[in-house]
């Protein structure tokens, strides 16, 4: 399956990862619950080969603790070199997809640390929203792909790291 990007697609990539790490989960959740029901035809059926991947790897994170769920998360975001985010690296765009789509539903069935009920979007993260809400749905799914396409870790491109044995 192919894909453009647009440049409009480019700006909102960069505001989505100019946020900072907790403010781009939380958008995450909110693209999720505003989308989820659009979003759930595409997500599992966008993939033919890797679904048992991606739930393998959520299968994974849904046996952390709460807290190791979050730091996890916020690893697969600032590119953290783990082995589950060698193994998130590894994936194809649209395994990556899917699994932030399994962690979206796991947040919603209380298996995933869920965002604080009480939580509002800052500013940033609500203008960039409202603007994701605008997109058609092609360009919404374009867009998630190529926020989380450059997560993780890819386990080919890193140099070996002392400090993880990785």
């Amino acid at each position: 399956m192919t894909y453009t990007t647009s440049s409009s697609n480019s700006e909102q990539v960069k505001a989505f990862q100019n946020l900072d790490v907790d403010q781009q989960l939380a958008l995450f959740w909110f693209i999720y619950t505003e989308m989820g029901e659009s979003i759930t035809p595409a997500a599992p059926g966008a993939s033919t080969a890797s679904p048992a991947i991606a739930e393998g790897l959520f299968n994974q994170v849904k046996e952390l603790s709460h807290e190791e769920q979050l730091q996890l998360q916020r690893d697969l975001i600032t590119h953290k070199n783990t082995q589950l985010a060698r193994e998130y690296g590894a994936l194809g765009d649209t395994t990556k997809l899917l699994f932030w789509y399994l962690l979206a539903q796991g947040m919603d069935n209380g298996t995933i640390i869920p965002v604080p009920s009480n939580y509002e979007l800052p500013g940033a993260a609500e203008f960039l929203f409202s603007q994701i809400k605008q997109l058609e749905f092609n360009e919404q799914i374009t867009l998630f792909r190529d926020i989380v396409s450059p997560m993780g870790v890819d386990p080919n491109a890193v140099e070996h790291d002392s400090e993880t044995g990785l």
